[in-house]
């Protein structure tokens, strides 16, 4: 993140997690990545101890009462660590505790945010099912009202914390009518790990492991009453607020591993030498890592204005979309700027020998996951067409397409 366009009080936080960043293990990665750490939570425990974690909820809850601006400049200096890092960071503290402090009760907020923020708990967030990827609004698991309590049955999978998370944000169907609206159907639930909650299967991951990332099944789970958080059958409410956290967030940690990448890449070529000079004074490598930093760049200034949009309450439409590119843009700019890095090392950074191979298995997953790419792009035209529309027909102003020579021959525009 650009620090000069930070307040003091934001760089402060950022000193913070910068420290905390240079005090994180290095064997901690090596093990993550070897799958001998399968959930990081003494690193979540120190995280919390130095108040790091959820720093935008609010100070009564454990939080700093700080902002998005905040939050995505410390994601990106936590995923400069590894990709897998920065998501268990981001999971429980802000994503699930998130959709508590907005939608939740006081009751919730003080059993669930307030130790998750201390570092003395943990969570995970349960969206996706074996049947549907992006298809989240037809979500199978269903949560039955036995009264006092809901009756929950069903599967989650590519859960991030499935093996680690004390408790989670869970995703189920309350209205089985056939003519229930998909969007009027869901209700969201905290579920304890307990009794009827298990981890079915662990997932080999070509990257970002030592996160527990699994299979959860649900099983005659008997879920109180007071767990719904906000109303039941009012699940769409949470989830459209969660994608602020969830993309934003995604996009923001992926700017960090990228920027290791280029590091590294910047540290070899002006050390390694052929043709007797250093690479980096041939065009082939400072170009593509030029093309890098101006890649790096774009996509914190992207992150940024994104930022200040969701913190400055801009119209949810806009937002949307703005949220999406970024998404997009980001994580597709990252990969590139990895790729380049590797590309200029050469063959020793295909090997474990420099971290670059991990940082590209890891950092494939981000045009994956939080909404593919695809459903991006599906976003960002939905809202680019809907807004234009409404400037169009609002501004009353320049007809651009007047602009021509020939503005008045009309009968040769067809539009079908």
């Amino acid at each position: 993140m650009f620090d000069y366009l930070m307040t003091a009080e934001q760089r402060a936080i950022l000193d913070d997690t910068r420290a905390f960043v240079q005090d994180t293990p290095r064997q901690l990665i090596l093990d993550m990545d070897a799958d001998k750490v399968k959930f990081p939570r003494e690193w979540l425990r120190e995280a919390g101890k130095r108040n790091l974690l959820g720093v935008r909820h609010p100070v009564k809850w454990g939080g700093r009462g700080s902002d998005w601006v905040t939050s995505c400049a410390m994601s990106e200096e936590i995923g400069s660590l590894g990709y897998e890092l920065a998501c268990v960071f981001g999971v429980g503290a802000d994503l699930v505790c998130d959709a508590i402090v907005r939608h939740g009760t006081d009751a919730q907020k003080e059993r669930y945010v307030k130790p998750l923020l201390a570092g003395e708990i943990f969570a995970a967030e349960c969206l996706t099912e074996p049947r549907g990827g992006s298809d989240f609004f037809g979500a199978t698991s269903t949560a039955e009202d036995k009264g006092d309590h809901f009756l929950l049955n069903g599967q989650k999978r590519f859960i991030v914390g499935a093996e680690g998370a004390d408790y989670f944000l869970v995703y189920a169907r309350t209205d089985a009518s056939e003519t229930a609206s998909p969007r009027s159907r869901i209700s969201c639930f905290i579920v304890d790990r307990g009794p009827g909650v298990e981890v079915k299967y662990q997932y080999g991951l070509m990257g970002c492991r030592g996160g527990g990332t699994g299979r959860l099944v649900f099983k005659d789970v008997k879920v109180p009453k007071e767990n719904v958080v906000g109303v039941v059958n009012g699940a769409y409410a949470v989830f459209t607020t969660m994608m602020i956290p969830e993309r934003l967030g995604t996009a923001a940690m992926t700017v960090g591993p990228a920027r290791s990448a280029l590091d590294i890449a910047t540290f070899y070529t002006s050390r390694r030498k052929a043709f007797g000079e250093t690479i980096n004074h041939f065009q082939g490598v400072s170009f593509q890592v030029a093309e890098g930093a101006m890649l790096l760049d774009a996509c914190r200034s992207l992150v940024y204005a994104t930022s200040r949009a969701v913190d400055d309450g801009v119209d949810e439409h806009r937002v949307r979309r703005m949220i999406s590119e970024t998404k997009k843009f980001v994580t597709e700019s990252c990969q590139k700027i990895v790729h380049n890095s590797m590309q200029v090392v050469g063959g020793i950074g295909y090997t474990n020998v420099l971290p670059l191979e991990r940082i590209y298995r890891d950092i494939r997953l981000a045009s994956i996951w939080t909404g593919t790419n695809e459903v991006m792009a599906t976003i960002i035209a939905h809202e680019w067409y809907r807004e234009t529309a409404l400037a169009r027909a609002s501004r009353g102003g320049r007809d651009y397409v007047r602009d021509a020579a020939e503005a008045d021959a009309s009968e040769e525009i067809h539009f079908g």
